[in-house]
This record gives structure tokens, sequence and C-alpha cells, in this order.
């Protein structure tokens, strides 16, 4: 016990006081919105990052098209660089955490523990093929990429655990 000092004195301050956790959403929508219900209990606990992978939300590039795991891995990791974190926990949910898995293989030393939640580890053509006939679809890009209404109807009927009902004016407004 230090002299003269209350028990728990010694405690830091600051972001660096606790843990960080990366929020890493799926393919059908963006980190706030697929998180939504949770980030609100970690702020007390945790560093919470829930970035936009790209090409969802607002965010894009003009540098690559590439859509890849590994390709989102490297920009969520450059940009957990350059907002100094050097160590964190990962959540991924769907494809997100194929993003995750890819972030932790690319970078054991900035990944602490993984949390993935409805994916698979990565993305085989035999997979793909198998989960695409189960579903119905041509490929993966008809399906995660819907361009009509049927379509993406299809898309939230396999995505979400209960099925739920939404105006044709909320579907139309997604694909827009």
């Amino acid at each position: 016990k230090p002299s003269g000092g209350r028990r728990g004195s010694r405690r830091r301050k600051g972001p660096e006081a606790k843990p960080n956790v990366v929020l890493i959403h799926g393919f059908a929508a963006e980190g706030n919105v697929t998180f939504q219900f949770n980030f609100g209990v970690l702020v007390s606990r945790y560093n919470v990052y829930i970035p936009d992978l790209l090409f969802f939300g607002k965010s894009s590039t003009t540098d690559s098209a590439d859509r890849s795991p590994e390709f989102q891995a490297r920009c969520v990791a450059a940009a957990l660089a350059r907002l100094g974190v050097a160590r964190c926990d990962v959540v991924g949910f769907s494809y997100g955490g194929m993003v995750a898995f890819k972030l932790a293989e690319a970078r054991p030393d900035l990944v602490r523990s993984l949390a993935v939640s409805g994916s698979v580890v990565a993305m085989t053509d035999a997979v793909n093929r198998e989960t695409m006939e189960r579903l119905g679809a041509g490929s993966s890009a008809e399906l995660l990429m819907p361009e009509t209404l049927q379509g993406l109807k299809a898309l939230f009927s396999v995505s979400m655990y209960r099925k739920m009902w939404f105006p044709d004016r909320m579907y139309k407004d997604y694909l827009k």
C-alpha cells in the first residue's frame, strides 16, 4: 500500500486508461446502424471505434475499387494507426467478421482478441457457390449489392434473425 495514498489513486486518466475496441460492421449497413444498440453500453469502459468500411456510409476512395476483406483490413489498420491505436480488441459482424479475421492475420501486433458473429473465416469459391445456390442468387454481388426492390427484400430476408416488415418506400430509399 503506497504511503499516504488512497487505494486506487494511481489510476491512469485519459483515453489510454481504457482498452480499445473496434466494431466492424457487416455488408448490409454502416457501422453506427449495425452497432447502435451496443456502443452506448461500451463507451464507459472502452475507447470505441466504429469505422465505416470503404464504400459504406459516406466513405469512398478513388485510389482503388477493391472491396475485398484484405483491402478493408488494411484500411482499418491505417485508420487506427492515424488515430494512435496501437492495440485493440476487434468485434466483427458478418462481412465485418471476414475483415476482422484478415486484420488479425495481417496485424497480430495490433489485434489483441477477436469476437466474430455470423461470419466465415474466408469466403472460398466452394462456400460462395453453395451459399448462393441455397439463397437462390447467381452471385454474391447479386445478393449483397441488389439493384432492385425484389433483390433488396431478398437480402433483408436472409440477413435478419426475425422477419420484419418494412414499407416499400424504406427499401427504395435504401437502394438510393
